[in-house]
């Protein structure tokens, strides 16, 4: 995997979307692809298959839901960093992040942040952040 800080700036960062809610994984994916700069690599219903298709997509982000139906966010995260450590992993909920923020960042998430705050200047401004990290 290409390191997200020594990416061409030119080619689009490639996004995984992970959530159990297709509504929001849809809308995800729509915001992502409609942000200048991004490309949805994928999208995935479970922490199973989201861990099967990081390794075959290899995308430069994932937003991944906290809570879902078999290994949630939070052990999702502890594998997907355990295969890739530079991969970056944004875990969104709806509940409460402060009380996520904790495991999360132990799992090693990038970030934790709420489901409703995500836009396409939020999404450029995390990345921005991120990748100098």
């Amino acid at each position: 995997m290409t390191s997200p800080a020594h990416r061409k700036p030119e080619t689009p960062v490639r996004v995984l979307a992970v959530d159990d809610v297709a509504a929001f994984r849809k809308a995800a994916a729509d915001m992502v692809a409609h942000t200048a700069g991004f490309e949805v690599a994928g999208e995935s219903t479970d922490g199973e298959s989201a861990v099967r298709l990081a390794s075959e997509l290899d995308p430069d982000l994932i937003l991944l839901d906290v809570r879902m139906d078999g290994i949630d966010g939070i052990e999702t995260t502890r594998r997907l960093t355990a295969a890739s450590p530079t991969r970056l992993v944004v875990l969104i909920s709806s509940g409460d992040v402060q009380r996520l923020s904790e495991p999360a960042g132990r799992a090693g998430a990038a970030a934790i942040m709420r489901k409703h705050w995500l836009s396409p200047r939020v999404l450029h401004g995390l990345w921005m952040a991120l990748r100098r990290r």
